[in-house]
């Protein structure tokens, strides 16, 4: 006879699960909106795990991925976030899996989020067994694991980056939690709704549930609809919000593009980055100083008032903060971005510190040393000194390294033409 009382407990355990979860794919054929999925399948297909690392940010399918890679190479799957397991666990793991293969059955696959948790100490203890493929690795992090994640474990793994889903594949997603879930059965969809759902989710497939789940509750307590529309799927999604991580790739991402769009003078696409930065809940002062640097990495000498803006702005950001602080920063933003541009400085400094790594200081000229110093006269110092204010060109000859060292080339753009003249030897 069948144990009805356990079928019960299961039915309640499942009915407790959030929708994300009790939808979530078993087969890679349901899995939408990732390419990572073919080169997932033909892991599969070879019937050896190996080491994998996906990375992307949340909602993306990390977990439910590695779920199905191990369910289709028939594969024990232990599961354990790196955040609060500890080293004695996981060497339980390996011995399990080491014991598994000595009785002729596959290596566990360890599933192990937020890998880039683990120190190097502990990414450390699964190296050996990875690499005799004592247990098979699955990793999952949000972060670049070339950045935290050890090179030794790096090399072993077969790197899968995974992208925020596409509003098509989160509205496939949406439509088939829909159809399959018997906890929805009843309550109706509309097309609105999952206009809503996807374009506002921020290409995270779990928020989108979550939102999904929230409506459907509240449309069954409707007494005159039982439907999901627009206006209820607005409600449940809430405010549009922007992933963001302070200390990851979008960090250094979006800064790279703001920086980029400056220097390309194209106002709009500026605006729309430093936009996503805030609204991302960047600190401003990181955005201060990464416009300061434009101001003379990229405007520089075009227009000297640049760097003016920018100290300013960088005083008024640090005493103001947020919300306000995001006045002085499009107007600083706006200002280099429409602003002429020039790299002189950039070539300038670059080309002299090379010149010095590669062949080494030029030996102050006695000219130039200072006479006032303990020993300094005794020593001739200061001594063919020419005061530029008296002589301007016996001056300028007189602390010319000569022509292999001319690193200054002046722009034409702005007001750099002006300096032209200035700076070189005079006529």
């Amino acid at each position: 006879m069948p144990d009805l009382w356990a079928q019960q407990r299961s039915d309640n355990l499942h009915a407790a699960l959030p929708l994300a979860a009790r939808v979530r794919p078993e087969a890679f054929s349901d899995v939408y909106g990732q390419d990572a999925v073919d080169m997932l399948r033909r892991i599969a297909e070879r019937g050896h795990i190996g080491a994998v690392l996906l990375w992307g940010p949340p909602g993306t399918g990390k977990t439910t991925l590695a779920r199905v890679l191990a369910n289709h190479t028939n594969r024990q799957l232990v599961e354990a976030n790196a955040a609060t397991v500890g080293v004695a666990a996981i060497k339980d793991v390996l011995a399990r899996s080491k014991a598994s293969l000595e009785g002729g059955g596959p290596p566990i696959a360890l599933f192990l989020d937020e890998i880039h948790r683990f120190n190097k100490a502990q990414q450390d203890v699964l190296l050996g067994d990875v690499e005799r493929g004592v247990i098979d690795l699955i990793g999952a992090t949000t972060e670049n694991p070339w950045a935290s994640c050890t090179k030794a474990l790096v090399s072993r793994s077969v790197l899968i980056p995974l992208q925020p889903l596409d509003t098509e594949a989160i509205a496939t997603i949406v439509r088939r939690a829909h159809a399959m879930d018997p906890m929805l059965k009843g309550t109706a969809l509309l097309d609105d709704a999952v206009d809503v759902f996807a374009g506002r989710c921020g290409g995270d497939a779990r928020r989108a549930l979550n939102a999904v789940e929230l409506a459907a509750g509240w449309a069954q307590a409707q007494a005159d609809a039982n439907a999901i529309d627009g206006e209820i799927a607005l409600r449940a999604m809430g405010a549009r919000t922007v992933a963001w991580d302070r200390d990851g790739d979008q960090h250094y991402a979006h800064a790279s593009a703001l920086i980029k769009s400056i220097r390309s003078s194209n106002v709009d696409a500026a605006l729309h980055w430093l936009a996503v930065m805030l609204e991302g809940g960047e600190d401003p002062m990181f955005i201060c100083r990464r416009l300061a640097i434009s101001a003379s990495e990229d405007v520089g000498l075009a227009s000297p008032q640049a760097m003016q803006l920018a100290a300013s702005a960088l005083q008024i950001v640090r005493h103001i903060g947020m919300p306000e602080a995001e006045y002085p920063l499009a107007e600083l933003t706006i200002y280099l971005a429409t602003a002429p541009k020039s790299d002189s400085v950039t070539r300038a400094i670059h080309g002299a510190r090379a010149d010095v790594r590669d062949n080494g200081p030029a030996d102050v000229p006695v000219a130039l040393l200072p006479s006032r110093a303990p020993g300094g006269s005794a020593q001739g110092h200061g001594e063919g000194y020419v005061h530029a204010h008296i002589d301007p060109d016996a001056a300028w000859a007189m602390c010319d390294l000569g022509e292999g060292r001319r690193y200054f080339e002046p722009g034409t753009n702005g007001l750099e033409p002006t300096i032209v003249d200035r700076g070189h030897r005079p006529s």
